[in-house]
């Protein structure tokens, strides 16, 4: 599977960006899919995860409450939503995907898309 990631930009605090992560491929809907971001210099640091239907999500303590995931099945696509923008929310933003069952929990994906920037002032 390719991913391609969209939707970054520049938005003041307190402002909201929606992120989409575009799939190629088939069986979208096979794939856990997860949203990671990394900031130079550091690494890189699990954001959401959503399961295959998107029944079940998982958040990163930083985020919960201000961001969230969802993916169309339909349209090879995942989002995360987010709201109430940080700072500290700056950062390179990553989609990821894996088929295996147990990404769900070791968060270890083998398909990455390229990073999109969300620069947050302050």
């Amino acid at each position: 599977v390719q991913l391609q990631a969209s939707g970054g930009g520049l938005v003041q605090a307190g402002g909201s960006l929606r992120l989409s992560c575009v799939a190629s491929g088939r069986r979208f809907s096979t794939y856990v899919m997860g949203w990671f971001r990394q900031v130079p210099g550091k690494g890189r640091e699990f954001v959401a995860a959503i399961n295959f239907s998107g029944s079940s999500t998982d958040y990163a303590d930083s985020v919960k409450g201000r961001f969230t995931i969802s993916r169309d099945n339909a349209k090879n696509t995942m989002y995360l939503q987010m709201n109430t923008l940080k700072p500290e929310d700056t950062a390179d933003y990553y989609c990821a995907a894996d088929q295996k069952l147990v990404t769900w929990y070791t968060r270890q994906y083998n398909y990455w898309g390229q990073g999109t920037l969300v620069t947050v002032s302050s």
